[in-house]
């Protein structure tokens, strides 16, 4: 793993709150991705979603998509908006979708790469609510959403914005978008995201866009800067909004994420192998599209199949079931060529324990599986209900450690240390010794929630939980937060944008 474009660094003790961050960087795997399933299941599964394709095939609700998918070859029959697609059609539209590419910020330190190795992780986004252990559990809103922006510039391990990381509720939906973007990319220079809600709030994002980087339509062609998040309405199904959304986007080389909401026994069968299935023939169909309206287009392969209570309904997340095919998902994206989205997910109401390990759950395979873009990476509680600005520092903390982990381990004569062993000798300690102390500050990984104090100064210093010591932190960083400086004059041709959409009434609700 290389990290590097060094960023903002923190290293405070102060009243037991311990912060340490690693420099901001491109994260790169230098192991090579888990293989759960063998060629011939991962074979299984494609040719099984290639028959759903065939046989059930997609509905496309928009009329405009359907004309686009016929005249590359899809059957659709008139009257009807089921869209068919032989296998050769499908396989032959995805060849074109690139593997690589690089997305580029309005600051050029904040640009990162998709595919191959590399892991971004990105905020949480788009829960209803937010909380903290001071106020509890409230209906999101602008005040927290612009909070949540400020973490994400501040916080090292997020790479991208991945959204609202909270629905800012008390903004009127039509202008919803253009209030929250243009506060967003004020507070946060990090790569931009924009909602596929409707041509018209997507076309007014991709403008913004364009202002803040302050280059020409041509240019933002040519480099990509903005994602958007496409889901099918599982099973079987894109609304208009999402394929405007792809349209609008492909035309102008911006990257769609292809993301199919798969939970087992719900809007999928209830074997992971089935539910599998219908997400890649879901994912199949979304890339298909994108590379109908422009080939070599940039897309991701999202997965986000995960399991049910059965006895309730519930989501659940962080579970062995959402592990294995998170794993399998990345087998198929690295099949097709194009960059993995996957998500760091849990399903526990509070920012504790067990939001901690179904993260680690989560997060594990995230890295197995080489996920390029690691949706809902820092903040998501309750099954994506709630941000929660604890988790945003726990999940930090735990990005960290897997970063920490994918640093190569350094095997040279002078990390063999044999001169030190011989030193020091049966029944001594190396403390003292040359070779520890010219590694002293580097030695090993200082987490940010751990002092490493015994249990009697960690007492006299409160005797904080993780929790409440991730909650200092987080109040910590915002009252530290500097705004990043935009240019005057961009700033205000993005004000006069937003003002004037505001004044014509923004998008209307549909």
């Amino acid at each position: 793993m290389v990290r590097r474009k060094s960023g903002r660094r923190s290293a405070e003790r102060e009243a037991g709150m311990g912060f340490n961050q690693l420099p901001f960087g491109q994260v790169y795997s230098p192991y090579s991705p888990f293989e759960i399933l063998s060629a011939d299941q991962l074979e299984a599964i494609h040719q099984a979603s290639l028959l759903v394709l065939r046989d059930t095939g997609m509905t496309f609700l928009l009329p405009e998509a359907r004309e686009l998918l016929k005249a590359a070859g899809a059957d659709v029959q008139p009257g009807s908006d089921r869209v068919r697609f032989e296998p050769a059609l499908i396989e032959a539209l995805i060849k074109t979708a690139p593997s690589r590419f690089t997305m580029h910020s309005r600051n050029p330190a904040f640009n990162c790469e998709m595919g191959g190795n590399i892991i971004t992780y990105g905020m949480v986004a788009s829960p209803p609510n937010a909380t903290d252990i001071d106020r509890g559990r409230r209906t999101g809103n602008f005040e927290d959403f612009c909070n949540f922006m400020r973490l994400a510039q501040l916080i090292n391990v997020a790479h991208h914005v991945t959204g609202y990381p909270v629905e800012p509720i008390d903004i009127p939906v039509p202008v919803r978008h253009l209030k929250a973007y243009q506060a967003g990319v004020k507070l946060c220079e990090k790569v931009s995201f924009g909602y596929s809600h409707s041509r018209e709030r997507i076309l007014d994002v991709i403008e913004m866009t364009r202002i803040v980087r302050g280059i020409s339509e041509e240019q933002m062609t040519r480099e990509p800067s903005l994602f958007t998040v496409v889901n099918a309405n599982s099973p079987l199904q894109y609304d208009r909004a999402m394929l405007e959304g792809i349209i609008e986007m492909a035309k102008r080389n911006q990257p769609v994420i292809v993301t199919p909401f798969t939970l087992s026994g719900a809007m999928a069968p209830v074997t992971i192998a089935g539910a599998l299935v219908q997400q890649n023939a879901e994912a199949l169909a979304g890339i298909a599209m994108t590379q109908v309206v422009n080939p070599g287009a940039p897309v991701l392969y999202g997965g986000f199949t995960s399991n049910v209570d059965m006895k309730t309904g519930s989501p659940a997340f962080g579970t062995p079931e959402y592990a294995k095919a998170v794993l399998v998902g990345g087998q198929l994206a690295r099949k097709y060529g194009v960059p993995y989205r996957t998500s760091n997910v849990n399903a526990s109401n509070a920012p504790d324990v067990q939001s901690a390990y179904e993260s680690m759950n989560s997060l594990w395979s995230t890295m197995l599986a080489h996920g390029n873009y690691i949706n809902h990476g820092l903040g998501w509680l309750e099954g994506g209900l709630s941000a929660s600005f604890e988790k945003v520092i726990i999940d930090a903390e735990m990005i960290q450690n897997m970063i920490a982990f994918m640093e190569p381990l350094e095997v040279t004569e002078d990390s063999l240390a044999v001169d030190a062993i011989n030193e020091v000798g049966p029944g001594g300690h190396f403390f003292g010794t040359a070779h520890t102390l010219a590694r002293y500050e580097t030695a090993f990984y200082a987490p940010m929630l751990s002092d490493w104090n015994n249990y009697e100064n960690w007492s006299e210093l409160g005797g904080l939980t993780a929790t409440e010591r991730a909650n200092r932190i987080y109040k910590k960083l915002l009252v530290d937060y500097e705004r990043p400086l935009m240019d005057p004059a961009i700033e205000e041709e993005l004000d006069a944008y937003v003002d004037r959409r505001v004044a014509e009434g923004g998008a209307p609700l549909t």
